[in-house]
């Protein structure tokens, strides 16, 4: 699954370790989810788009 969590994090100015605080995750966890490497719990996806006030569709794409 595509993401712009990391294009949505820079333009907040936030570190990896900044938003995974936000969103009382790990740091890796932000880091597994901006490569694609993991696909977020649809309660964290749900925390990811109030955060950045978006819809998750918004955030997260079909590859």
């Amino acid at each position: 699954m595509k993401n712009i969590v990391k294009d949505l994090r820079a333009e907040k100015g936030w570190s990896q370790a900044a938003l995974a605080d936000l969103l009382s995750v790990s740091r890796q966890t932000i880091n597994a989810i901006e490569t694609g490497k993991y696909d977020p719990s649809l309660p964290l996806a749900f925390a990811l788009a109030r955060l950045f006030g978006k819809r998750i569709e918004e955030i997260f794409s079909e590859d």
